[in-house]
């Protein structure tokens, strides 16, 4: 896990506009932590609803630490936020890779008409999160899709013009009829009666029945002057599955520093049983579980690590000539590893691709080989012809081993500085390859020890003890090997200054192919799935954004390959991720690759999807992996691999450099359509107010706020 030390900041505010939330919210947040210890960088988004500000610190400041940091800061925060805004907390404890386990709740087929998506959300809220709650590991369960269910008292403005009522008189109505309270208990021998006044509402008929006002003996009630139902709040965010159904789904967040694979496993216990407090015909279906990606990066390092592993042992064998010496050289290779895992539990580095992935078993038996070779060779060098006794042999291993042990530990000794370098690197980079340089390190000093203590004692007891008499396979491979390379390097001798010239040259060529090849900071990790990024014109509504993304995702599931398509629009009831309504992720699940009809690979798989997607026209399309575009963007704020930042302090020059930059980005060969982030342009109906007409009518603004709000967002 490489994402970086962060808090996140999140201010829910439904009410406002993108330039309010930056002025009243997110501008004082940021105020009051700029002046934190060991921070390195805060940014932040403001958009309509939502403020999300990014403190990253230091790595070697402890999470818990910087949040209380942060948490003591927000009190200031608040104070100078308007009340009623919003109130700014942090995000769940999670990083880049907390998004181990995401699933959809959705009907069986033939049931799709009997559940509306504000059942789904409510079983999934009340039922899957509640349960998945407390699991060992788990942060946070956050919910995405459908509707949340609401008691909503929707007023009609005619009635009360005619029963002359307030909106602020029915807040107070519902506010003052609506609580439960307690009267300590009376004193009854031999019983104490607890008192309890019940008074909270249970139904939708306790709503309508609340008393508004009273005019000459004649009540007002709610159900007068509004209707009581249940409706939904404001959704900012949807789930889609297939491109039919609009969907209902969770993603569960793993703590920071937890097991994934174990947090998975716990999870998967608690499914089942969830699943019964479900009705029958509906499934909890998961469609990205971490485990399948951990599952494959171990097979590739099981199946690395025992092909090096028979590689070295046939190798050894081959050219040792010796059965016995093979196996006690390669025997060093399990030890090796066993000495290095427990040095990395104890560390504290984790066994992942990029820790044991470097493991060279050809390091590792260095110094072992030169051990037993040396003992081999010294024992071929014996005049007698007879066998030797125990004694004569330990003699022998300890002399040979002796003599080259200076060698054979300079040689390791070499191979571990090499590593040093490494082991300075910070940050990003530190975090990736140090636990490689580690655990490399570990197995090659494990090696060193057991090449100088285990591989002599092994030689003495396992080695023939008989007088070596006749040339074995190895001596005669090495024979014609002889041959072959004698003649060759007394050419070479005669023709020095052509074979230094040819090799200059070559290195030369090499250098200036070297300068005109591409590079990467790594290859990418093949996480076995895609996610599509679909972006529509700015100011797109939800609803819009939803019927295209739908559009897209039944293109995508037309595809043999692909096993299903979850799209996510907007942002999740937790906004870790603030995405804009116009923005979709399309988490394109695939089939196991042995599965696919046609042998193609993942690119190519890829490049054909985003040529279907470009008969959607307006939109754009970008391809990514789920995990990868999540550390880019908690990394660096964006989604894509490299972004321009232009920074200043007037908008409209801002946007003027930004499409100067954009137009330069589109001339270098190899970057795909440039986006330009838009700070304006943005659809809004503004209300004007008439302050001359307030001041007739004796009205206050924050009245009339008041009354927008509540019939437009309601409060």
């Amino acid at each position: 896990d490489i994402t970086n030390n962060q808090v996140q900041v999140i201010t829910l505010c439904p009410t406002l506009a993108g330039q309010e939330v930056e002025q009243l919210v997110t501008f004082p947040v940021e105020q009051s932590i700029v002046n934190l210890p060991d921070v390195e960088e805060i940014r932040s988004i403001s958009r309509f609803g939502l403020s999300v500000v990014t403190v990253v610190f230091k790595d070697e400041v402890d999470i818990y630490f910087a949040r209380q940091l942060v948490n003591e800061k927000l009190k200031e925060a608040e104070e100078q936020i308007p009340e009623g805004v919003g109130t700014p907390e942090l995000s769940p404890v999670s990083t880049g890779l907390g998004e181990v386990y995401q699933y959809i709740l959705h009907p069986k087929k033939g049931s799709e008409d009997k559940y509306t998506a504000m059942d789904l959300r409510t079983m999934q809220d009340w039922i899957v999160a509640r349960q998945l709650y407390g699991t060992p590991g788990i942060a946070e369960i956050n919910s995405f899709g459908g509707l949340l269910k609401q008691y909503e008292v929707s007023v009609n403005p005619d009635r009360l013009r005619a029963m002359d009522v307030s909106i602020s008189e029915i807040f107070s109505a519902l506010e003052t009829n609506n609580q439960n309270t307690g009267g300590a208990y009376i004193d009854k021998k031999p019983n104490a009666y607890f008192i309890r006044g019940v008074g909270l509402v249970n139904t939708l008929e306790d709503v309508g029945n609340i008393v508004v006002k009273n005019i000459s003996g004649v009540p007002i009630l709610v159900k007068d002057v509004a209707e009581v139902r249940f409706g939904n709040a404001i959704r900012y965010g949807a789930l889609t599955y297939n491109g039919e159904v609009d969907a209902v789904g969770g993603i569960v967040m793993m703590l920071k520093g937890e097991n994934s694979a174990k947090v998975v496993e716990r999870i998967k216990e608690k499914i089942p049983t969830i699943q019964k407090s479900l009705p029958d015909d509906i499934v909890i279906e998961p469609y990205l579980d971490r485990t399948d990606l951990v599952g494959r990066a171990i097979d590739t390092v099981e199946k690395n690590l025992i092909e090096g592993a028979l590689i070295v042992i046939f190798v050894l064998i081959l050219f040792l000539g010796n059965l016995r010496a093979g196996l006690i050289v390669a025997s060093a290779i399990p030890l090796s590893m066993l000495f290095a895992l427990g040095m990395m539990r104890l560390f504290g580095v984790s066994a992942n691709l990029m820790s044991l992935g470097a493991i060279d078993f050809g390091l590792i038996v260095d110094g072992s080989l030169i051990v037993v070779e040396a003992t081999m060779h010294h024992l071929g060098l014996r005049k007698s012809n007879k066998r030797l006794t125990q004694g004569e042999m330990d003699e022998e291993v300890f002399d040979s081993a002796r003599k080259i042990r200076t060698s054979a530990a300079f040689g390791e000794i070499i191979i571990l500085i090499v590593y040093i370098p490494i082991l300075t690197l910070v940050g990003i980079e530190g975090k990736m390859f140090t636990p490689m340089a580690q655990t490399v390190s570990f197995a090659i000093i494990g090696a060193l020890i057991l090449s100088f203590t285990y591989i002599p004692m092994m030689s003495a007891l396992f080695l023939s003890k008989k007088p070596i008499t006749k040339k074995n396979l190895s001596d005669k491979m090495m024979d014609f090997l002889n041959k072959v390379y004698q003649p060759l390097l007394e050419k070479a001798i005669r023709l020095k200054y052509v074979v230094i010239g040819s090799a200059v040259g070559l290195f030369a060529i090499s250098l200036f192919l070297f300068s005109r090849m591409g590079g990467e900071f790594l290859p990418k990790l093949g996480e076995g799935d895609f996610a599509m990024h679909c972006i529509l014109p700015q100011g797109t509504s939800l609803s819009q954004s939803l019927e295209t993304s739908m559009q897209a995702s039944r293109i995508l599931k037309e595809f043999d390959e692909v096993k299903m398509v979850v799209g996510k629009t907007g942002a999740g009831e937790i906004p870790t991720d603030p995405m804009p309504p116009e923005a979709t992720d399309l988490m394109v699940i695939l089939k196991p690759q042995k599965e696919w009809k046609e042998k193609k690979s993942y690119d190519e798989l890829s490049n054909e999807m985003m040529e279907k997607l470009e008969s959607i026209p307006g939109v754009f399309f970008e391809a990514n992996q789920p995990i990868q575009m999540r550390f880019n963007e908690l990394m660096t704020g964006i989604r894509q691999d490299v972004a321009v930042k232009v920074f200043g302090e007037n908008l409209d020059s801002l946007l003027v450099y930004a499409n100067k930059v954009n137009a330069i980005v589109q001339t270098i060969p190899g970057a795909t359509a440039p986006q330009v982030e838009r700070v304006d342009g943005l659809p809004q109906i503004n209300i004007d107010y008439d302050r001359a007409r307030i001041a007739n009518y004796g009205l206050k603004i924050q009245n009339i706020n008041d009354i927008v709000s509540t019939a437009f967002a309601g409060k």
